[in-house]
Parts: C-alpha cells; sequence; structure tokens
C-alpha cells in the first residue's frame, strides 16, 4: 500500500526487497513476485531493482537465534528464480554477504554491488572509534572499492557508476521498455566504460588503472554502432587527458 501511494504521487521508479530470515523464505519469496506482478499489473512498471539481504550479526541480534535462517544454496536458488521471474529489474546484494557469496550470484543475476560500505552513522565521514558502534549490521566484505572493481573485471565485468537513466529521465515506463526489448544496452555499455574510466582516472591504484583500461579498450570494439563507438572513444580519451567529465548517452 505505502508502494503503491508513492507510485501515486509520481514516484515512477522503486525498489523493493525483503530481508530473509524473518519469516518462511518461500512466503517471503511468493509475496516478494505477488509485490512485482502487482506494481506491474497496476501501474505498468515493475520494481527497477530487488535487494535480497539476509539478517547479520548486529549490536543485539545474533542470527542464529532465528529459526528462518537460509543456506547459501537456498539463498542462490533464490537469486536465480528472481532472475528468471523478473528479467527486468536489477538485483542489488550488499557487502552483508562475503566474497565468495557474492561471487556465486553474480553468475546468476545480481547485477549491482557495493564496496567500500559503512554501516555506522557518519561512517563515510570519519573512522569510528572502537568503543562507540553505531553500526546497523556486521560487514562480511571489508574490501575497499578499488579492490572490488579491480575483482569485479577479472571476473569479467565491467564495473559501471552510471547513473545516467536518472539524469535524462530514463525512468518509470520509459525505462521499462527500454529495458524489456533490450535497447537499454545500446546506452549502458557506453556509460559502462565512460564511467568506469572517470573512476580510473580520479580514484583508482596503478594496478587497477592498468587492469581497467585493457577492459575498456577491449569492450570498446564490442560496441556494434560505430557513431557511438567513436564518440565512446573520443569522451574516453578527454577523460584521460583533460578535466572533462560527465559524458553519457
Amino acid at each position: 500500500e505505502a508502494m503503491d501511494r508513492a507510485m501515486e504521487a509520481g514516484i515512477d521508479d522503486v525498489g523493493i526487497g525483503v530481508l530473509f530470515g524473518l519469516e518462511l523464505y518461500r512466503y517471503e519469496f511468493a509475496g516478494l513476485l505477488m509485490h512485482a506482478e502487482h506494481l506491474e499489473a497496476v501501474f505498468g512498471v515493475g520494481p527497477h531493482t530487488i535487494s535480497v539481504p539476509r539478517i547479520r550479526r548486529a549490536d543485539d541480534i545474533d542470527p542464529s537465534t532465528f529459526d528462518n535462517g537460509i543456506s547459501d544454496d537456498i539463498f542462490e536458488k533464490i537469486v536465480a528464480c528472481i532472475r528468471v521471474a523478473v528479467p527486468y529489474t536489477g538485483m542489488i546484494i550488499s557487502t552483508r554477504e562475503s566474497k565468495a557469496c557474492r561471487e556465486r550470484v553474480l553468475r546468476l543475476g545480481v547485477s549491482q554491488i557495493s564496496g567500500g560500505s559503512r554501516t555506522s552513522v557518519g561512517g563515510y565521514a570519519e573512522e569510528e572509534p572502537e568503543e562507540e558502534n553505531s553500526a546497523q549490521f556486521d560487514v562480511s566484505d571489508n574490501r575497499t572499492l578499488d579492490q572490488v572493481v579491480r575483482w569485479l573485471m577479472e571476473l569479467g565485468y565491467i564495473p559501471s557508476f552510471c547513473t545516467a537513466c536518472y539524469r535524462e529521465g530514463r525512468t518509470g515506463d520509459r525505462f521499462m521498455s527500454l529495458c524489456k526489448n533490450g535497447q537499454i544496452l545500446n546506452c549502458c555499455h557506453p556509460n559502462a566504460l565512460m564511467t568506469l574510466a572517470e573512476y580510473l582516472v580520479d580514484y583508482a591504484s596503478e594496478e587497477t588503472k592498468k587492469v581497467g583500461f585493457e577492459v575498456i579498450e577491449r569492450e570498446l570494439e564490442k560496441i556494434p554502432k560505430e557513431k557511438v563507438r567513436n564518440i565512446a572513444k573520443e569522451n574516453i580519451e578527454q577523460i584521460k587527458n583533460s578535466n572533462r567529465r560527465d559524458f553519457r548517452f
């Protein structure tokens, strides 16, 4: 009901998700898919993203005391079934999960992944003193963003920092139509390469930069439209050799 009110008020991109472990996972999974189906039927726009968090240890929470926890194998099945049932949605997995678990579900359809996350109040602004723990939950993947970006590229993925669709107004039914017919790839692929180039130039370690530009050079040649390919190449050269940023299709 709250999601319906939000969409009726004009918010046309919404994300849904279940914190698995609080209730029987079959019930939660069925409810999640029914919610996606409802949004599609009523508004013509399914969820932009689906998150799949599991209960993790926190200050006063012990996951082992919950009866409805799910194994890694069941978790993988949930991710795979969501990807089959809702193929157009982005699927998010956070640093709650370990490196090994995240690697397994990336192959099954997860498309958004965090790195270098802090769950404490003000955690990105300054280090939290050990005696003060305001973390919402324990993080299982403690690698830096640089390490996560390099790891993704070494696995054969293209890390993307793109936000072009929001900024170009490709949201709601406009986004869904492009996503469902596959045309969004014409924007996503070059935008991913250009935003990755920005990250590499501005923030990456030398090792990550080397791996990243090898990926970019290889992937640029896969852009099917010559005009788009040439524009992307030119923009990436400007990113490397000037202060110009924020190129997007």
